[in-house]
């Protein structure tokens, strides 16, 4: 059965190169010479069916690679515009869009979540008052980490998961102390709706997604469906990868995980927190998304940053990372079939996008060696952003790539979860 999934997945990928668009410069030299190369090696390695990356600089996406196809045993090639769900790195939307609004005097974060939401209920009535809008951005709440998400993945709608808290006894006070949420983010999107009248989805789409050019991005599942040009969801069994139909329940929690995007969206989302798009993001929207809300130590051990990392803490929407005394903006998202990694250097002006149309740990060492590799250079050479060839040559398939062994400059996780 392998030798015959080998043949099906040779004669299944096929690979896109394309160019980014400004020339290059005579003496510009690469950003990340070897990242291009890391990048399909890692991809190929796990025989994930297709992912797409991309780096940006400044005001300009300065590179970006796409691999492979849209869906196993299909011939249709992922590109620049293939969209691909991203989990929750949704979740960086909702923080973002609830600064905006804040910053606009449209509501205060430090607001308690009993006004808007009077049905979420605890054992401890002290912590129904305590709770505020910006503990849940900023999974802060004092709730045990992912409570209900079981719930989430049995298709549970949030009206009938909110009586279940009242059997919790919360962790801690809220802001004390980090536990990563889903059901509990999606409550931002009560609060927005009650507060402008509009629902949350149509914000994201007047004041976020049309404004900065993200032709490709939706929300939700009638939106994924509705673009021709998608990756699908793909999980692994006994004999390898296949397709997986995309499943509606995280969806449901549009906040927590429910944007679907393509590199070039996503790369634009860089560009406007790197500052790049000041009508959209102001600065003071973008200082109130940097400013740490919670220490989350957890982060310190993850395999692949642990020796990178100096702090971290989550913003609002954002994990802020430091890294050799720069500050770093990420966020992962994991859903069936899909990967997704966003980061950013507010330092540097420098972003990276990958996504993956597999549910592959193979990824988790990318964003952290990209990093290591670039903020060392950064400290030490005098180098001129990148801007890969216009005559991309197009990534070989997994059999005609050179075998990889196993010495990766990074550690795999198989245990890292968003």
């Amino acid at each position: 059965m392998r030798s015959i999934y080998r043949l099906i997945i040779t004669a299944a990928l096929c690979v896109v190169g394309f160019a980014a668009t400004s020339t290059i410069a005579e003496n510009e030299k690469p950003l990340h010479p070897k990242f291009n190369e890391l990048f399909q090696n890692t991809l190929n390695l796990e025989q994930v069916p297709g992912g797409v990356y991309a780096i940006v600089h400044r005001n300009q996406i300065v590179e970006m690679q796409a691999f492979g196809v849209r869906e196993l045993n299909g011939t249709a090639p992922v590109d620049e515009h293939t969209v691909f769900r991203i989990a929750s790195v949704s979740k960086t939307f909702a923080g973002t869009l609830a600064s905006m609004l804040a910053d606009q005097g449209q509501f205060d974060l430090s607001e308690p979540v009993s006004k808007y939401v009077p049905d979420l209920q605890f054992k401890n009535p002290q912590f129904n008052i305590d709770l505020e809008v910006g503990h849940l951005l900023a999974h802060s709440s004092g709730v045990v980490p992912n409570a209900y998400d079981n719930l989430i993945e049995a298709n549970y709608p949030r009206e009938r998961i909110l009586p279940h808290f009242n059997r919790i006894n919360p962790m801690c006070t809220p802001g004390a102390c980090y536990g990563y949420q889903n059901v509990l983010f999606s409550l931002v999107e009560d609060v927005i709706a009650q507060k402008t009248g509009r629902d949350y989805s149509s914000l994201v789409t007047d004041l976020i997604f049309e404004p900065l050019a993200m032709s490709d991005a939706s929300i939700g599942l009638q939106g994924y469906l509705g673009s021709d040009n998608r990756a699908a969801a793909h999980i692994r069994g006994r004999n390898g990868w296949f397709p997986r139909e995309v499943n509606a329940n995280y969806y449901r929690y549009a906040a927590a995980a429910g944007v679907n995007a393509s590199a070039t969206d996503l790369a634009q989302w860089l560009i406007a927190h790197m500052g790049y798009q000041p009508d959209v993001l102001p600065l003071s929207v973008l200082e109130q998304i940097r400013t740490p809300q919670v220490r989350t130590t957890r982060d310190l051990r993850r395999r692949n940053w642990r020796p990178l990392l100096s702090d971290a803490h989550y913003g609002l929407g954002w994990r802020i990372y430091d890294l050799q005394e720069k500050t770093l903006l990420y966020h992962g998202g994991w859903v069936e079939g899909f990967r997704a990694e966003i980061s950013y250097s507010p330092d540097y002006d420098i972003g990276l996008v990958i996504l993956i149309n597999a549910e592959s740990t193979a990824i988790n060492g990318l964003s952290p060696y990209f990093w290591r590799d670039v903020l060392n250079r950064m400290e030490t050479e005098q180098w001129i952003p990148y801007q890969y060839a216009n005559d991309i040559k197009p990534m070989p398939s997994p059999l005609e790539t050179p075998a990889v062994t196993a010495s990766f400059p990074f550690d795999l996780c198989y245990s890292c979860l968003w």
